[in-house]
């Protein structure tokens, strides 16, 4: 086996189809052998059920963490490379291509550009434009999409499990003094639900307190963690295609 798809899911029925499809898409175009495993979360919906209809691999597990979760995945994947995609977003087989061709030339790691899909509020734009470059600029991948050898995995000891938020980071940072860490110019698209959602001061408001004090990142009854660990708020705006 040469590439895992790692997918760390809690109640996404609703996106996690399309999440699969676009994986088997960029499989398609690979001579590659490749896996698909969806780490299912304590999930109370069908997504085990849509995951194994849709030929993936179910881990089961029940953290309510996504560092955790993620790298239970890891544990399991047999390939020798690693690709870990949220259950909320999108590949193209351009983005997959881009990230094992940055491997096999020796990257340890590296992560992509974002999209929100639909229609997002301008300041989430602005996120987004500032959160791709400054990601870019200090060699971080962003949560929806990050790539590692499954060697560098092991040797950087996977995500950080005392985290309950910005792992991807922290993980991006320990790959990188193992070796170059790549930023790819290519875009994976990933749910802009959160943006359509909440209002601006308690997005905006959630990350001046946590950038303030980043050890509420550690903390699992953090009000600031209940953005991404609470009560999913319905998408008052879906995109079709969602």
């Amino acid at each position: 086996m040469t590439l895992s798809f790692i997918v760390p899911a809690h109640d996404e029925e609703e996106l996690l189809p399309r999440t699969l499809e676009s994986l088997h898409e960029a499989m398609r175009v690979l001579i590659d052998r490749c896996e698909i495993i969806v780490v299912d979360d304590a999930s109370s919906d069908e997504t085990p059920e849509i995951a194994q209809a849709h030929g993936a691999r179910v881990v089961s597990v029940a953290h309510r963490q996504i560092a955790k979760t993620r790298n239970a995945g890891a544990r399991e994947a047999v390939g020798e490379y690693l690709i870990f995609v949220d259950a909320d977003s999108a590949v193209t087989p351009r983005l997959v291509r881009a990230a094992l061709v940055a491997m096999r030339r020796g990257a340890v790691g590296g992560g992509a550009r974002i999209r929100f899909d639909g229609a997002v509020p301008r300041w989430g734009r602005v996120i987004e434009w500032v959160s791709n470059h400054l990601y870019a600029g200090a060699g971080l991948a962003s949560g929806p999409f990050l790539f590692c050898t499954k060697a560098a995995f092991e040797e950087a000891g996977g995500f950080d499990e005392t985290l309950y938020g910005a792992e991807e980071a922290a993980f991006s940072r320990a790959l990188g003094k193992l070796g170059r860490f790549a930023s790819l110019p290519q875009e994976i698209v990933t749910s802009g639900r959160k943006l359509r959602a909440y209002s601006a001061r308690e997005i905006l408001g959630t990350l001046f307190r946590l950038g303030l004090r980043p050890s509420l990142l550690r903390s699992a009854d953090s009000p600031e963690i209940a953005v991404w660990y609470g009560d999913r708020r319905a998408d008052p705006a879906p995109p079709p295609s969602a």
